[in-house]
């Protein structure tokens, strides 16, 4: 009896920062389907593209509003003077896309687990990424006045104030893994990988903003060091972290670690061409301000055409390093497709 052919179902949004791969590079994605060799190529619709890039953000805002109930509440009972509460509040609740709690939970729950068990280090990386937005904005840093479509927290609160409110995000943020519902095992290891984490994450300012790398390192090179640490430490760490609170094995472990550096790397290469392709009021933040400061981003080390089609090769590589977990992996999957087109 003939096999039915495995219909490969490329989609993408009209108004995506990425172009469609050519044929070539779509073929090449059957290599991951084992043993079949009669795959071909069907075209989706404009309308169904929207219905899948929809219910990716549709599935991450319901998240989100998990997490910001989860923080807001948590919040409310922490030993804190009323005017640094208010300040850390407006620091992280904001609004933003909470990616980073997002996939642990997600990760979490591929591996089968509840995510109850993991939304205490999710409230946790949301706080610690905050913290690094909040500082990131400061004069002595990028000095920005609009995150997230409102005034940054030092220009809402003060310059001492959104010091003062970033520090604790960040002592707040271990204090939630401490109370985490994991056994002495995982919690010990949540830590660990939230503390390297935002340790690398703050290496990645440095190298950014004061450079401090090897000597005749090309341009490249260095990019690739300041978004792997600026921007992809935390992401990896998310999915790292989301698989301890499901008890992962070392297999399963890897398996979203390398997820998770595929999908850090990309959220930056989308981000570098947002911020050359789009408007201030539509990001809400301000546009261009990496190129006006001469930052090295990917536009500007290898073009614009060229980072679109990094952003392919990453979003493919996160597909290849899930392709074990089968069906459970759909929403993690369902969330990189997402990202690799995202406008904002």
């Amino acid at each position: 009896m003939r096999s039915r052919p495995v219909i490969i179902r490329w989609t993408f949004p009209v108004r995506s920062t990425c172009a469609p791969p050519p044929y070539s590079t779509l073929n090449s994605i059957l290599r991951f389907c084992p043993r079949r060799q009669d795959a071909t190529i069907a075209p989706v619709n404009q309308t169904a593209t929207h219905d899948l890039h929809t219910e990716a953000m549709d599935l991450l805002a319901g998240l989100a509003r998990e997490v910001d109930a989860f923080i807001d509440a948590w919040l409310e009972q922490a030993v804190l003077p009323h005017n640094l509460r208010e300040a850390v509040k407006y620091g992280v609740l904001g609004g933003g896309k909470r990616l980073r709690p997002a996939l642990i939970l997600l990760s979490a729950k591929s591996l089968g687990a509840s995510t109850k068990c993991a939304m205490h280090p999710a409230a946790a990386m949301e706080l610690i990424h905050c913290f690094s937005l909040v500082h990131d904005d400061l004069p002595a840093m990028d000095d920005d006045d609009l995150r997230r479509g409102q005034p940054t927290l030092h220009i809402h609160a003060g310059e001492a104030m959104a010091i003062l409110a970033g520090d604790a995000m960040m002592s707040l943020a271990f204090e939630l893994v401490a109370q985490a519902p994991l056994n002495d095992a995982a919690r010990c290891g949540v830590l660990a990988e939230l503390a390297q984490s935002t340790t690398a994450m703050i290496a990645g300012q440095v190298y950014d903003t004061l450079g401090g790398y090897a000597a005749n390192l090309p341009d490249k090179e260095k990019l690739q060091i300041i978004h792997r640490n600026k921007t992809g430490a935390l992401i990896r760490a998310s999915c790292r972290i989301g698989a301890m609170c499901a008890g992962a094995t070392s297999q399963n472990l890897d398996r979203l670690t390398r997820f998770g550096e595929a999908v850090g790397l990309m959220f930056q290469v989308v981000d570098d061409l947002l911020d050359v392709t789009q408007s201030s009021e539509h990001l809400g933040k301000r546009a261009g301000k990496d190129q006006d400061a001469g930052k090295l981003t990917f536009p500007g080390v290898i073009g614009v055409e060229a980072s679109r089609k990094e952003v392919e090769r990453l979003r493919l590589a996160a597909h290849a390093s899930l392709g074990d977990l089968g069906d459970s992996a759909h929403q993690l999957l369902q969330v990189a497709d997402a990202l690799a087109v995202r406008t904002k």
